[in-house]
């Protein structure tokens, strides 16, 4: 049955027949035939069907979450007698949000070389990507807010707290001061990251909490996008100090922005397995070991 549970999350997933069965290694035909043993199996029917996916029927929908934590443990069983075995191996599937990225080698460094049979993926992602991904079984791990949005139901560990910086070149109207307030920052020409971003948000929060609203005139989902537009001299960017820390030099300059000063943590989060997968255990105790 798990596999034939593992085809149903893949056809949740890709909500297409041949993509979900590309995506499991076997044929469209092979896929419906594991689907409809399954609905024989549960007594119920799980897909909507017509010409073409057309969705989960609710009875689908309760299966799906049945899924993923029957999968899940399966999966997580299997890693544990791999890791008793061989020691730590294989893929670890890490999802982290765009700012978090320059930050993302002081663990995943340090946690690659004490582990070198490990592989390291890293992929970008927004926040409720990566939550979509972790309950989905697609990805392992995620580093991502731990405190402005709900999170719903997963472990997490702070790995550090992320600080606000309003990167401009030394020549524009802010370049020489040594600080900005958000009200002042809500006044310059600015370029953000798009308003999926969680950084976003939080940033609009901020400037709405200083009596302020922006449209910004330019909007990516990339922070090289960003920082290649604050270097051409007509916009500013508000980013979190790392990225900022990255890009600083002869051009570039980066304000903390003040009143307030504002604060969010950043850490892994997981789903809630007990136990966890050996992989996941072993990068939540690193995470930890490095805040204390």
């Amino acid at each position: 049955m798990i596999d034939k549970l593992e085809m149903f999350m893949a056809l949740a997933a890709e909500q297409h027949f041949g993509r979900a069965a590309l995506r499991c290694g076997i044929t469209q035909p092979t896929l419906s035939s594991a689907l409809r043993q399954l609905e024989d199996q549960l007594g119920v029917q799980l897909v909507f069907r017509g010409s073409r996916f057309q969705g989960l029927t609710p009875e689908g929908e309760r299966v799906l979450g049945w899924a993923e934590r029957i999968v899940g443990d399966a999966r997580a069983l299997k890693a544990e007698m791999r890791a008793a075995k061989e020691g730590l191996t294989g893929v670890l599937r890490l999802g982290v949000i765009p700012t978090a990225l320059p930050m993302v080698a002081d663990l995943t460094g340090p946690f690659a070389r004490r582990h070198p049979a490990l592989r390291v993926q890293i992929t970008s992602h927004t926040s409720a990507e990566i939550l979509a991904g972790i309950a989905r079984l697609e990805l392992d791990a995620g580093l991502t807010y731990l405190d402005n949005e709900p999170l719903g139901r997963v472990i997490s560990v702070p790995v550090y707290t992320e600080f606000y910086r309003l990167l401009c070149t030394k020549g524009s109207t802010l370049g020489g001061r040594s600080q900005v307030t958000w009200a002042e920052v809500a006044a310059q020409p600015l370029c953000l990251l798009t308003s999926d971003m969680q950084n976003r948000r939080i940033i609009n929060q901020q400037l709405a909490e200083a009596g302020a609203v922006v449209e910004a005139r330019v909007e990516s989902n990339s922070s090289i996008a960003l920082i290649a537009h604050v270097r051409s001299g007509d916009w500013m960017s508000v980013v979190p100090m790392g990225l900022a820390q990255m890009v600083v030099g002869d051009d570039l300059v980066a304000l903390p922005i003040v009143e307030p000063e504002a604060e969010y943590q950043v850490g892994l989060i997981a789903a809630p397995r007990d136990p966890l997968t050996p992989v996941v255990q072993a990068l939540f105790d690193m995470a930890q070991r490095r805040r204390r």
